[in-house]
């Protein structure tokens, strides 16, 4: 069954922590070009550690899905390095989530869920959710053009908060992604009209805690 998994970086096994930094590697160094430190064929930085969460997409334990997130309180990519695509960026006042790394290995969905199966879209959802439940007013994200054109579609209520350039010359978005409940809806309803979910409270419940090591 396939589900979603909200998890801290310390409680993260060996095994899955692996996965997911050479998914990452995959995705953000060999098939994007993004400019991301790799070592062991795995990608990860400075800003994974102990202030950072892991939402994952799961089935047959594997991952096929995740990004990472992080309370803006703490050091992050926005003050760090996105910082050089934009210029005098005033980020909004209020209690924020930072997600990165976002990815979706299209291999591994397509082969255990199907090429229907809305994952982005239960991402975005997953996002919205957690915020909700731990009292954020949204989540602020780097876009790139082709995310941004699957994000407007989405239904998600998200506004652009500044425009920049990529080191890869490459334009990209500053986003705001509201935490409210219509883009909620409208996300449960764009699933749900894509692929039937047996269960639809999983919808509501996602992304799951664990209580154990990932």
């Amino acid at each position: 069954m396939f589900n979603v998994y909200i998890a801290n970086f310390s409680s993260l096994s060996q095994e899955k922590s692996e996965e997911f930094f050479m998914l990452r590697k995959n995705i953000f160094k060999d098939r994007l070009q993004w400019a991301v430190s790799c070592t062991d064929e795995k990608e990860f930085d400075c800003f994974d550690n102990e202030t950072a969460n892991y939402i994952c997409g799961i089935i047959n334990g594997m991952i096929i899905c995740g990004t990472r997130i992080i309370d803006m309180k703490y050091h992050n990519m926005l003050d760090d390095t996105f910082s050089a695509f934009f210029e005098d960026v005033e980020l909004p006042s209020g209690n924020f989530l930072e997600s990165t790394r976002f990815f979706v290995d299209k291999e591994r969905t397509s082969l255990l869920l199907g090429k229907r199966y809305p994952v982005t879209l239960v991402l975005f959802l997953s996002l919205i959710n957690y915020a909700q439940r731990h009292h954020y007013d949204g989540v602020l994200a780097v876009a790139s053009h082709p995310m941004m054109r699957i994000i407007r579609k989405s239904g998600w209520n998200v506004d652009v908060l500044k425009t920049g350039m990529s080191e890869k010359n490459e334009p990209v978005y500053l986003l705001l992604g509201h935490a409210d409940p219509a883009s909620q809806k409208a996300l449960k309803d764009r699933i749900a009209g894509q692929f039937h979910i047996e269960d639809e409270n999983r919808l509501n419940d996602w992304p799951l805690p664990v209580n154990t090591c990932l």
